[in-house]
């Protein structure tokens, strides 16, 4: 208990640090009017110089924590570097992300495609203390709320609007994951070398998962996480493992409250897991062996994989019935639902396997290296067995992927590859520490035969420093490229128009700029009421992300809620077209199942207001077709609408 109390305070005090760190970053940062980071190097080279720092900061918590450890060392030394490591870590994250958007109020992709209804998400979660769904009165959520929820409490914690808490409450989030993972990390490994796969591990996660950053959360524990569920399905002794299994039964329901299909892949693996454990012992059971393997002594009873697995699975899913339950009561209430669209995407990339260990560059050889080690240590690593079977995994899930597809359905195995190339990245780490080792051991040898003890002592400690040097430089040169590979991303935090109707480039603003004064009309038209009490009809790109009013439709069927009727919707907005006059196209509107319209914002179009419409074309890329509907000017006269032009806008408010 003592040990596992320490654990928990290094872990909190870790991620008070953190914060602590991230607040400088971002609220410093945003004391200064920079240019915007593609029309200037001056961010690039101040993202370079906080990146310094942060491996500095990893560095000096290494160097601290093994001159501690030595004989005669002081255990201050120990806890600080034990704290550095991490810290380097957040530091590395509000570094990377959080300087090149310093002049921008948006999150990586702006509120461009899938941000929009992040976006938007984050917004709905800051208006309310519950669980409610993204766009949709009346209905639970079906996303995964979890981050949403924590990022609506920092939205009113620090007095800011949903859209943009996103940025911040995104970076936040990162760097105490990041944080927390290198000190997990530290735990199951060596103080040095859990610290390199920490900063590893944030570095790629920056490179590859951060522009969904609740997804990178996830994705960035997956590897500690399996090698805990390796010991929990397959301990060693038969009362060995139990700490292992709280872990992942923790983990596995946060991560179901927060990213399901990282959830998926790590409940999956678990079972695979297990099930190899079964096998494995079965046969060491009737071959009588007791050598190396998933359960080196055969006393073991065969029955301890399936029901360390069953107590994972029990466990997980009563914690993920915190965010799930009220999704999950409507449904069983009889409330009629959809198939939805969610996994109707193809791309294509997830119409072939990813190879990372063949795309070359420094990441590519990491990856190659760590696929060589597991292969190599399969039989007699406990690390090796746990990436490895993480690795299998993810491969079986993607072929699943690509068959399914005769069903008209896929599992979304494209979106894998970032869990891939950290699972194969760690192993690399683990790859490069065996041959570093090897040579730092041989650099106190000559021809075979042991040097004078001072003098081996001497040129190993020099051949640790080489190795040492090399390894930061190669992370830095890593790290520095992250902005480069996160270009587009960037370019869209800038050229998007913000919630404030600006654009951070400093270029005129689009049709956004008048959402304000769009806001203003819709509260005059209801006084009293909150934009949480209305429905909006908006196809207007981002409105509904900036201003948190109930939406009518969802952005697209493939994020919209099954209890939502999203094609239903479609099917009836299509049917204004026909109305005319104000009464029938009332009726229409009041004669539906769900709550009618409070205000419509379209875009005038001739004899009429235009509005857009969205539908699942899948198995065709891209899967979504966008068309429109106009509603007849002569629908809206009479006593149940108003009419309201703003700019290239016509608000349209509905009277009872």
């Amino acid at each position: 208990m003592p040990v596992a109390l320490r654990g928990l305070g290094l872990a909190g005090a870790a991620a008070l640090l953190a914060a602590a760190v991230t607040a400088v970053v971002l609220v410093g940062f945003s004391l200064v009017s920079f240019p915007a980071y593609g029309n200037s190097n001056v961010l690039r080279a101040l993202t370079v110089v906080g990146q310094s720092a942060a491996f500095a900061l990893v560095v000096a918590g290494v160097l601290g924590t093994r001159a501690g450890e030595r004989p005669g060392g002081r255990p201050a030394l120990v806890r600080l570097g034990k704290l550095a490591a991490p810290t380097g870590s957040a530091l590395l994250v509000a570094s990377t992300l959080g300087i090149p958007l310093a002049a921008s109020r948006l999150y990586l992709h702006g509120v461009s495609v899938d941000q929009e209804f992040r976006t938007q998400f984050l917004g709905r979660s800051a208006t309310s203390l519950g669980l409610p769904d993204m766009a949709y009165a009346d209905l639970p959520s079906f996303y995964p709320s979890a981050w949403f929820w924590l990022g609506g409490r920092f939205a009113n914690a620090t007095g800011l609007e949903g859209w943009a808490a996103f940025k911040p409450w995104s970076i936040l989030s990162l760097a105490v994951a990041a944080a927390l993972v290198t000190v997990l990390w530290t735990r199951l490994l060596r103080t040095d070398l859990g610290a390199v796969v920490g900063v590893v591990s944030t570095s790629l996660m920056l490179a590859y998962a951060s522009p969904e950053p609740y997804g990178a959360v996830v994705a960035l524990f997956l590897p500690p996480v399996l090698i805990l569920a390796w010991h929990a399905v397959a301990p060693t002794t038969r009362h060995g493992g139990r700490g292992a299994t709280v872990a992942t039964t923790l983990f596995l329901g946060a991560s179901a409250s927060t990213y399901t299909l990282y959830t998926g892949l790590a409940a999956g693996t678990v079972v695979l897991m297990a099930a190899v454990a079964t096998v494995g012992a079965l046969l060491r059971r009737r071959g009588g062996s007791a050598g190396p393997g998933p359960f080196p002594r055969s006393s073991l009873p065969l029955w301890l994989p399936a029901a360390r697995l069953a107590a994972i699975g029990v466990g997980s899913s009563a914690i993920a019935l915190i965010v799930w339950a009220p999704y999950l009561i409507a449904s069983l209430r009889g409330a009629p639902a959809d198939s939805g669209t969610a996994l109707h995407y193809l791309p294509d990339s997830g119409a072939r396997l990813p190879l990372p260990m063949a795309a070359g560059g420094l990441t590519g050889w990491v990856c190659l290296a760590g696929l060589v080690w597991i292969v190599a240590r399969a039989r007699t690593s406990r690390r090796a067995q746990a990436l490895g079977l993480g690795v299998v995994a993810v491969y079986l899930w993607c072929l699943a992927s690509m068959a399914v597809t005769v069903l008209g359905t896929t599992m979304l195995g494209f979106r894998l590859e970032p869990v891939l190339i950290l699972l194969l990245a760690v192993a690399g780490v683990f790859a490069l520490a065996d041959l570093a080792g090897l040579a730092v051991r041989a650099a106190g040898r000559q021809a075979g035969t042991e040097r004078p003890v001072a003098e081996a002592l001497d040129r190993r400690r020099r051949a640790a420093a080489v190795v040492g040097v090399l390894a930061t430089i190669a992370g830095l040169a890593h790290a520095q490229s992250i902005p480069d590979h996160l270009h587009e991303e960037i370019r869209l935090a800038y050229t998007d128009t913000d919630g404030d109707g600006m654009r951070a480039d400093r270029y005129p603003p689009g049709p956004e700029s008048h959402y304000a004064e769009v806001d203003r009309v819709i509260l005059e038209a209801f006084p009293g009421r909150d934009r949480t009490d209305l429905v909006v009809v908006s196809t207007a790109d981002a409105f509904l992300a900036y201003h948190p009013y109930l939406a009518y439709q969802a952005v697209t069927s493939h994020y919209a809620n099954p209890l939502g009727r999203y094609a239903e919707r479609n099917e009836a907005m299509l049917g204004w077209e026909d109305a005319s006059s104000g009464d029938e196209l009332f009726a229409l509107m009041s004669e539906t199942p769900w709550r009618r319209p409070d205000a419509i914002l379209a875009r005038p179009s001739g004899s009429g207001y235009a509005l857009r419409l969205a539908e699942d074309t899948y198995p065709n890329d891209p899967n979504v077709r966008r068309f429109g509907v106009t509603i007849p000017a002569g629908a809206v006269d009479g006593p149940h609408f108003e009419v309201h032009d703003v700019g290239p806008f016509a608000v349209i408010v509905v009277r009872g």
